[in-house]
This record gives structure tokens, sequence and C-alpha cells, in this order.
């Protein structure tokens, strides 16, 4: 048998052996439990997302009338560059720059005295072959003549009533005259300047009603009717549209583009427009139609879709016993038309729901929300250009 003083060694290093294990243990008890905590407080702080300060508003209904908006350019309804068919020198201008005038008012003339000297001689010829054919119809009456001496005295006269037509003619041909009512452009001619032939004169412009020329794509074409309401608005008149009406359209599509030129016209007594300015044209087309709107900055546009942030009520209370703050909830939608500041929402949300207008770009689902709308964005449907 063995003694008990060899038995003791064995005893104490098995005491050893389980003391480690259990510190060991319980050492990795402890590190577990921290490392637990640590993980517990990482997670509370990620979870904790401070509330953003938004803008909001309820979703409305509003009935927009369908339009199709192009570029027009303005056209005079009739116009013209006015030129001499001779060459010759100015001896009058009767007009100013600017000056409204009447149908064959008399504009300029170019000096024509040997054309008139010429046509007074012939005036005179004239007098004295209608003298002597008055006395041949006496002379006829008691057969004092014969019949051919009347017939040859009458051809001279007509004869000389044509030779004083052909030079009045050409002294008309030195007379410069509106050949409609209108207003003239820049009159930059004087007295003794000299003019040839063809040499663009003057502009006349007639401007009231004035027409708007614009092109439809091939696809729009069935929407357009003559009669149908067309609004021209202008950069230099942004707080003035000019309201007109589609008056024709062309039988022909230009090949290369596919589109159809569509001509308005527009009343302009004040002559406000001119001819060559670009407008904006809006045509009416169709019934009005309910659509739900919202100003365009409530919609974020992403690749993946467009979206809006629903403003969703807390179900909790605070320690006060008071609601919670509301959270942001992102939902996608369907964009339709837009009108001004506005945009047509066609599916996605209904009326009355309430909808993030600004500020989107500091929150995301789940975002608490502080509702501030002492300052909206921009929600008007036709809006105007603000003086600086």
């Amino acid at each position: 048998m063995k003694s008990r003083s060899e038995r003791k060694p064995s005893t104490t290093k098995r005491m050893i052996i389980m003391g480690i294990f259990v510190g060991g243990f319980l050492a990795l008890l402890i590190a577990w439990n921290l490392f637990g905590q640590y993980m517990a407080s990482q997670a509370a702080l990620q979870s904790h997302v401070p509330p953003q300060t938004v803008t909001s508003m309820k979703v409305g209904k509003d009935f927009w009338q369908p339009e199709h908006t192009s570029v027009g350019s303005l056209r005079a309804a009739r116009g013209a560059d006015l030129a001499f068919d001779v060459s010759g020198l100015v001896s009058a201008v009767r007009v100013k720059s600017g000056e409204e005038v009447k149908q064959g008012q008399l504009l300029v003339e170019l000096n024509a005295d040997d054309l008139v000297a010429q046509r007074r001689q012939l005036e005179a010829n004239a007098v004295l072959l209608k003298t002597n054919l008055e006395r041949a119809r006496q002379q006829l009456a008691y057969k004092g003549i014969s019949q051919a001496d009347f017939d040859s005295a009458e051809a001279s006269y007509k004869a000389a009533q044509a030779g004083v037509a052909q030079q009045q003619a050409l002294v008309d041909k030195r007379q410069l005259r509106a050949p409609f009512s209108g207003r003239v452009g820049i009159v930059s001619l004087n007295p003794g300047s000299y003019v040839n032939s063809g040499d663009v004169v003057m502009t006349l412009q007639q401007v009231d009603p004035i027409f708007v020329d614009l092109n439809v794509p091939q696809g729009s074409l069935a929407e357009i009717k003559v009669g149908q309401t067309a609004i021209l608005t202008l950069d230099s008149f942004a707080d003035h549209p000019f309201i007109g009406e589609v008056t024709a359209i062309s039988p022909k599509l230009d090949p290369a583009t596919r589109n159809v030129e569509v001509e308005a016209s527009v009343p302009n007594p004040d002559q406000l427009l001119k001819p060559g300015m670009f407008a904006n044209v809006a045509i009416q087309v169709g019934q009005q139609k309910e659509f739900l709107t919202l100003p365009q900055t409530a919609i974020t546009f992403n690749p993946y879709g467009e979206t809006v942030f629903l403003v969703k009520p807390s179900d909790k209370k605070d320690a006060q016993g008071k609601p919670g703050m509301p959270t942001a909830q992102s939902v996608f939608v369907t964009t339709g038309l837009k009108r001004g500041d506005q945009i047509a929402v066609l599916s996605g949300i209904q009326e009355g729901d309430e909808v993030v207008t600004s500020g989107q770009l500091k929150i995301k689902n789940g975002t608490p929300l502080i509702i501030d709308n002492s300052k909206q964005p921009p929600n008007d449907p036709a809006p105007t250009p603000q003086e600086q």
C-alpha cells in the first residue's frame, strides 16, 4: 500500500487543474457578458435616429386642362418688303418710321417731272381729239361726213386716251404706295437719295392679328383641331399671356421630322407681339381631367423609380402620454403631367395622405419627423418670374 504522503501530491495537482478550469470559465463568462453589453450599447447607438425638420402637405385633387406645348415663331398676318420697279432719285418721303398707314397711302415718290410733262402733253392732245370727235358726231347726224370719217375720229381719241393712261402708269411707277394697311418699319430714305430698281425701301407689317407657327409631332396630330384655344407666353411679357386659337393645320408632314405645321391667330391690338419673336405655345386639347397634385419638390427621382415620403403618425406615446413623433415612410409613385411648380401623381398615394414636400435628402424610412410648414416650397400652377 501507498502511504498518505505519496497520495498528497496527486490530490494537490487535481485541485490546481480544477482551479484553473473554474477560473478560465469565470473569465470567459465575464468576457462574454462584457462583449454582450458592448454590442447592446452599439446597437442602441445605431438604432437612435435624430428627428429631422421637414415640410409637408395633404394630397389634394385639382382639375387640369390637358395641353400640347411647343415653341412657335410669330409671323405677321401680312408683311412685305417694299421696293420700286424702276430706278430714280427720291423726291419726297411721305411717311415716318413706325407710322401706321392705310392701304393705298403714298409713301415715297421718285422724281417724275419729265414723265408728268409728257403726260400733260398727251392729255392736251386727247382733249383736242375729244373735241374733234364731238364735232364729227354732230356732222354725222346731218350727213356732213361719212361713217368712215367718224370712226377715224373716234379711234384717234381712244388712242390718245390709251397714251395718257400709259404715261400715267409710268408716273405711278415712281410712286410707292402701301399695298395694305399696317405699320412701316425704319425709314432711312431722304430726298435726293438714288434708289435702284428692286432695292428694299422699307418694310410694311400688319400685326393685328398676328400668327404663330409651330410644329406638332405626328403622335399628337389627332388631338389638334382648328378652333382650339392657344395660349402664348413670352419671356418679355412673363405676366401677360396672349390668348388665340388654332386657325390652320398643314395637310402635309415634314418627311424629315414627321412634324406637321400648325398656325394659330392671336389678337394683337396693342401690337406688343412682333414678327420673328419666339413664344411658348400651349394648345388646350380635350376636356379637363382631375388629378392628385403635389409640388414637384415632393418627388424624389431615383434610377429605380420615383418616390415620395409619407408622414406616418406614431402609435406610441412619450413619457407624458402624448403621441410620439411621426415617422417617414417611402413609397413608389407614378407621375404624369407637369404644370408650373406642380406635378400630377397617377398612382402610389391617395387623397388626404400627408406627404413630405421638402427635406427628403436628410431622411430615410423610419426617421422621426418634425413638421414645420412656416415656409412651403413653390406650388403655383402658373408661376411668374420674381424681380430680383
